[in-house]
């Protein structure tokens, strides 16, 4: 099934793509605080938030009738995507629980500098000025948010960092694998669904062999994780997948700053993350470079 096929089964075909597309930016722009609210262990809540997810994809494909005959063949690269995006994941909320759900989003969208990198010399795409800006951006925006102090920075935050970097790296290779996955043709939802079971397979399986718990501690974690799947994994992914193509590159890659400009504001309102003006100027910075390596990645594609 085509992505037009699908869009006719759904009433977000109705709506303008640029809204779709920001609504699912704010809405995953919150990941972080679910995570931090779980109050469960960093491969715990990946956990759930991709086996919860499933569970609801599973319900839209049900609605959406999506074949699963037509998707069969893909079930390896499905599952390849699954381990990078597990990978990606276990990274993540690693970053999370150790430097805030902030800083750890920005440094996850270090991914397009890496794409950008995969493009230029292993691809042989053609560099546009704007990344040879971005780049240099990006370090001294890194620099500002927590170069300043890092001599000072105890080794559980600087392994927070190092997570972060490692997530973006295993993020650009899901999003490479990702768009190989569709161009078979599969089902947007029924795509989503493949990814987000192997990944739960994965991530569960790690819990199991290094003795972590399934356990949740209460209702509050369980909302949050329950939030983390439904909102995240499901809502927001699918309202982005639907509308990225039919938006425009400019506007697609200033609404998707969304994501990590909020994550960071929900750091400092939530968990009152200190944060001084060389660190908003860093972060400015960096979201500044971001936005110019989407865009001449885009342009490029």
């Amino acid at each position: 099934m085509t992505i037009a096929k699908m869009n006719k089964r759904t009433s977000f075909s109705q709506v303008n793509p640029s809204l779709l597309l920001a609504v699912g930016a704010v809405t995953i722009s919150f990941s972080g605080v679910w995570v931090t609210l779980a109050q469960v262990s960093s491969t715990t809540s990946a956990f759930y938030r991709v086996f919860f997810g499933s569970m609801f994809l599973f319900i839209i494909v049900l609605r959406t009738r999506e074949s699963f005959t037509e998707s069969r063949a893909q079930i390896p690269l499905a599952t390849f995507c699954g381990l990078l995006f597990a990978l990606d994941l276990f990274c993540w909320h690693h970053s999370i629980n150790l430097v805030g759900p902030g800083l750890a989003t920005l440094l996850g969208n270090f991914q397009v500098f890496i794409l950008a990198g995969i493009g230029v010399f292993i691809l042989k795409e053609r560099y546009s000025k704007q990344l040879i800006v971005a780049l240099p951006l990006a370090i001294i925006g890194l620099f500002f948010i927590v170069g300043l102090e890092w001599p000072r920075m105890g080794a559980p935050y600087r392994l927070g960092v190092y997570y972060g970097l490692a997530t973006a790296l295993f993020y650009s290779s899901y999003i490479l694998s990702l768009k190989k996955l569709y161009s078979t043709h599969c089902g947007i939802i029924m795509v989503m669904l493949m990814v987000s079971l192997a990944t739960a397979f994965f991530l569960g399986a790690w819990i199991l062999i290094t003795g972590d718990s399934f356990r949740i501690p209460g209702i509050t974690s369980l909302l949050s994780l329950a939030s983390l799947g439904l909102l995240s994994q499901c809502f927001g992914w699918l309202l982005i997948a639907v509308s990225l193509p039919k938006t425009n590159t400019t506007s697609a890659g200033l609404i998707l700053l969304l994501q990590p400009s909020l994550s960071f504001i929900w750091d400092v309102l939530f968990f009152n993350r200190p944060t001084g003006l060389l660190n908003w100027l860093g972060v400015m910075l960096t979201l500044v470079a971001i936005y110019l390596g989407l865009s001449a990645r885009k342009d490029q594609g």
